[in-house]
């Protein structure tokens, strides 16, 4: 597979962006590291897509609420797919728990693997894994690290109508 990465920086923050002529494929934590992206792809060339930085961009500053770019989920089980595609039907602002999730994909009993799954998205912030909470209500796991999904949450909530 071939892989273009691109870095940005937004609210002081560096992000590692994958894409692949099919579309943006990986999106890395904040000030991860610029290997990132080797847990997910075995190759790629640096190159700077524009639209997939603005989206980000927009997203990150309030100004976008869902990503028009185009995806490359080539990567993947067909149940990490079906999560994932489950993870972009939760409403921007609100929050779903990880049994929650496996309901939407018609396999309630089989939440650990749901959980893997949300562990294992390429794409944070694009795919918003950060909406995902345990069943207590705690924010529970994220690979961008507690921090960056509290600051997602808090974006989101701060942009809701009161």
């Amino acid at each position: 597979m071939h892989l273009t990465l691109t870095q940005t920086t937004i609210n002081q923050q560096t992000y590692w962006l994958g894409t692949t002529p099919t579309g943006l494929a990986f999106v890395g934590r904040a000030n991860g590291p610029r290997d990132e992206w080797q847990a997910f792809f075995k190759s790629a060339n640096i190159h700077y897509d524009q639209q997939a930085c603005q989206e980000l961009h927009d997203y990150l500053t309030g100004q976008r609420q869902h990503f028009d770019i185009p995806l490359d989920q080539t990567t993947g089980t067909p149940l990490q797919h079906q999560v994932w595609q489950a993870l972009t039907r939760i409403p921007y602002g609100q929050t779903a728990t990880y049994s929650q999730l496996a309901t939407m994909i018609n396999h309630p009993t089989a939440v650990r693997a749901v959980a893997s799954a949300v562990g294992k998205n390429p794409l944070l912030i694009v795919i918003p894994c950060h909406r995902i909470r345990r069943k207590d209500g705690q924010l529970g796991g994220y690979r961008g690290g507690l921090p960056m999904k509290r600051a997602l949450l808090a974006l989101e909530n701060a942009r809701l109508p009161k």
